[in-house]
């Protein structure tokens, strides 16, 4: 599924016409990026959590010519279903 098809759902099961659906999914979604940038961790009851993680710079190697090199630090969003969401 993708952004369109989502929002297509969401305005037949709620009710909304597809703009207003629209906004309301592009508003959960701006949201949820701008929690994860200041650090915050949004946790949606039976759904699951979305958490900023950091992986620590290390040591790989470059699979073309074997040379080591450095890969920086960098911060990623996480998911972690709930156990409702992981038993469907």
């Amino acid at each position: 599924m993708n952004k369109g098809e989502l929002t297509k759902a969401v305005a037949a099961e709620s009710g909304l016409s597809q703009s207003e659906a629209g906004k309301a999914v592009d508003a959960v979604f701006d949201t949820i990026a701008s929690a994860a940038k200041s650090r915050q961790q949004v946790a949606i009851a039976g759904f699951g959590t979305f958490a900023a993680k950091t992986r620590n710079a290390r040591e790989g190697r470059n699979p073309a010519t074997g040379d080591k090199i450095k890969i920086p630090e960098k911060t990623s969003l996480a998911f972690k279903p709930a156990t409702a969401l992981k038993d469907l």
